[in-house]
Order: structure tokens, then sequence, then C-alpha cells
């Protein structure tokens, strides 16, 4: 006897979508939880207290490095010459290459921002000196700088794109799954209308 075609599609869709629903559940999870969390952080931002640590340190470049200083590049922006990053990297243990830094006729300002903090580096053209400071607000500040991808850099970036489209797959399978489940369960679309209604009231009745 044949089976029935219509339930070898369901069971055919079924065993698909649950695959690729728990597969995407797997590769968001703990991003999710991430962005949960900090979503109430940055929500309560303003009642979370913070107590920021500044740091400063100070140094000196070498006579010999003077001189790659007092050429100015041809642009006020644009980054330290090689030997003077990595003379600073050694001693300050700070990554400037490639970093776009502000030129005047005194200084060279280097700005340094941070996930949870901030930082930045001037050095004195003419006499070397280097003046460093980082402030850094705590893990939540961090963590909440992490959930906007503020100042986070282009491997953070990429990680958001994919958890994104993780979490866009872990919806639409779950949406197809609740499609097809909902006929024995009669509170499946006003649970999803009341998701979609809620905030939708709230935003028109109370944002303004």
């Amino acid at each position: 006897m044949n089976k029935n075609p219509d339930r070898q599609n369901r069971a055919f869709w079924l065993k698909h979508l649950h695959r690729w629903h728990w597969i995407s559940s797997a590769l968001c999870l703990i991003g999710m939880l991430l962005f949960a969390v900090t979503g109430i952080t940055l929500n309560h931002a303003g009642q979370i207290e913070a107590h920021p640590t500044v740091t400063q340190r100070d140094a000196r470049l070498p006579q010999q490095l003077l001189p790659l200083l007092a050429r100015a590049p041809q642009s006020d922006k644009a980054p330290l010459p090689r030997t003077v990053a990595d003379w600073i990297d050694g001693r300050l243990a700070l990554d400037l290459a490639g970093r776009e830094a502000e030129w005047s006729d005194d200084e060279v300002y280097v700005s340094l921002p941070r996930p949870g903090g901030d930082a930045w580096l001037s050095l004195d053209r003419a006499s070397g000196d280097i003046a460093y400071e980082l402030t850094e607000r705590g893990w939540v500040s961090y963590l909440n700088d992490l959930h906007k991808g503020r100042n986070t850099g282009a491997a953070w970036s990429w990680f958001l794109d994919i958890f994104a489209g993780a979490a866009l797959l872990f919806c639409i399978t779950g949406l197809f799954l609740l499609h097809l489940h909902a006929g024995n369960r009669p509170a499946t679309w006003p649970l999803v209308g009341l998701g979609l209604v809620a905030p939708l009231l709230l935003a028109l009745l109370f944002i303004h």
C-alpha cells in the first residue's frame, strides 16, 4: 500500500525544519543569552552605577626617532611611522600599526576607543614625550558595547552578522514549525499575534 503523499510531504518538512531549527538554535544560543542579558542592562544603564578606572602612563621616544615625527605626512590624518609604532608597542604594549592619527604642528594624537572604555595617546613632536590614558568602565559597560558593536573591530562585526543570520534561520524555521503544528495547538496564532500587537501598541501609544 502506498503511503499518503501529504503525510510523506509533512514528514519531510518536519524532519528538515527540526534539523535546521536545532542547528541554528545551537549556533546562536550563547549569543541570544548575551543579547538578552545586555538588553536588560542597556535598558537600565542609568540605574547601574559605573566606577571608571583611569590608568595613565608616560614614556619618551629615543632621540633617533624624533626626525620621523618632524616629517609631517601629506594629510593631517595618517598612521604613525612604523618604526615609531613598533617602539611604542614594545614599551607600552599598544598596537598602533595602521591606526589613524591626527597630526598637528605640535603633537600627534591617536584615539584608541574600545568596548567598555576609552583610551588615547599623545606624542609631542619636538620632545618625543608620550602621554597615554586608559579609562575602563567595567564589565557591564564592556558587554553593553559588545551588544551595540561599539568599537569592537571587524572580527566582532563578522560575528554579529553570522549570529544575526543564525537567529533569522532559527526564527523562520520556528515559524514554519508553528504552521505545521498549529492544527493541534489552537493558541498558536493568537500567541504569535500577541507577540506582534503588544510591542506595536506600546510603540504607538507610549513612544512619542
